[in-house]
């Protein structure tokens, strides 16, 4: 390995000659624009450690764009589920490389990232939406760093501005879901069933929509949930995916009640696949689809759902809150949260308990009302 320096155009320069461990081949790497001799010199027996110590750093010249574009590409395309991707390269393509367009990943420093991450503050993004995106870019230079492709990650030890917002459990209350429920059945048989099972069971409209017959068992009384419907998908074969997280896949229990309804709506289906016969998709085998066996579009579910709620005077609400719903609703009969994250299929206890811990401080507050008027009535029954 060899280092020389010239001047050009009056700043400084330097080459260095170096040969590839791999392919055996003489290389040269060289830099200018140094103002003096020294600087030039510096520098250069940085890059000569590198390349004697971290061959891989210190030979690769890459953008951030190029690496980020490849991580996708090289370690997250059929390895996270489909909407992570998507999360990823959104991420990328709206925010990441638009602000750093090209620049070089080495180039990269923390202090350039958090003014990043400060200026997606500056254009008013909640905070959620900032951690996410910067989730995207710490997974990305986490990999980059195992790779030698940088000597540290940027990301590292950044400030996220903003305050936390409070977070509004929207559901149905309780004393609506008889009118809910009843016009839901007058606007049409599938949608009731569709959204009174996401009432009884809490599962995500994802995993209802790709519940099949074969995850229901009629004699002990319970689902395997073990999948979700992509409303996006561009083939049958894309349709089905892996739920949201680990802790998704569960089997719950259900109520006599629903067994008889699928049992009621199972007969009705059979009608459909008699009179259509090769019409009927019966290879997707759902529960919950259109009267040909085909998913139900998201679209139809969210104008449905948004109809039925102005019919039944109810404000609007998103479609998930079919799901708080049920949770709500466990919460009042007096479930334990333990119980409650297990159905839910939450990442954990905690997770759960910050979702609903509102709901119970209200449900407590109920409990105490009851209490204060039974101690008042024996309180006044002592002083007759």
């Amino acid at each position: 390995m060899g280092i020389s320096y010239r001047k050009h155009n009056g700043s400084w320069e330097y080459r260095i000659k170096y040969q590839d461990p791999i392919t055996k081949k003489y290389k040269e790497k060289s830099k200018r624009g140094f103002k003096t001799k020294p600087e030039a010199r510096f520098e250069a027996q940085e890059v000569e450690d590198q390349l004697l110590n971290n061959f891989e750093l210190a030979s690769q010249n890459i953008t951030l764009k190029e690496f980020l574009n490849n991580w996708l590409e090289e370690y997250k395309n059929g390895v996270v589920r489909k909407n992570t991707f998507d999360l990823h390269k959104r991420n990328i393509e709206k925010q990441i490389i638009p602000y750093f367009k090209s620049i070089d990943m080495k180039s990269l420093k923390p202090t350039m990232y958090q003014q990043f991450l400060n200026s997606l503050h500056d254009k008013e993004y909640s905070k959620r939406t900032i951690e996410i995106v910067h989730g995207t870019m710490r997974n990305a230079m986490e990999k980059a760093l195992q790779l030698n492709m940088i000597d540290h990650n940027p990301t590292i030890g950044a400030v996220i501005k903003g305050k936390e917002k409070e977070r509004q459990i929207k559901f149905i209350d309780s004393t609506e879901i008889p009118t809910f429920l009843k016009t839901s059945f007058q606007y049409g048989y599938t949608f009731w069933f569709y959204f009174s099972f996401m009432i009884d069971t809490g599962m995500r409209k994802g995993e209802v929509a790709a519940l099949q017959w074969s995850d229901i068992n009629f004699k002990e009384k319970t689902i395997s949930v073990n999948k979700t419907l992509d409303f996006q998908a561009e083939s049958d074969e894309e349709l089905f995916g892996d739920p949201k997280t680990f802790r998704s896949k569960r089997t719950i229990s259900i109520t006599n009640n629903t067994i008889n309804q699928l049992k009621d709506h199972l007969k009705w289906q059979n009608k459909n696949k008699q009179n259509l016969n090769d019409i009927y998709r019966h290879d997707l085998n759902l529960v919950f689809c259109r009267d040909d066996g085909y998913i139900m579009p998201k679209s139809s579910l969210f104008n449905a759902f948004r109809r039925i709620l102005k019919q039944a005077g109810i404000s609007n609400l998103p479609i998930h809150s079919l799901r708080h719903t049920h949770a709500v609703l466990l919460l009042e009969s007096g479930t334990d949260m333990k119980f409650i994250q297990e159905r839910l299929g939450h990442g954990s206890y905690q997770v759960t308990a910050d979702v609903y811990s509102h709901i119970s401080k209200r449900l407590d507050e109920k409990s105490m009302a009851k209490y204060e008027y039974y101690f008042n009535q024996i309180t006044f029954s002592n002083d007759d």
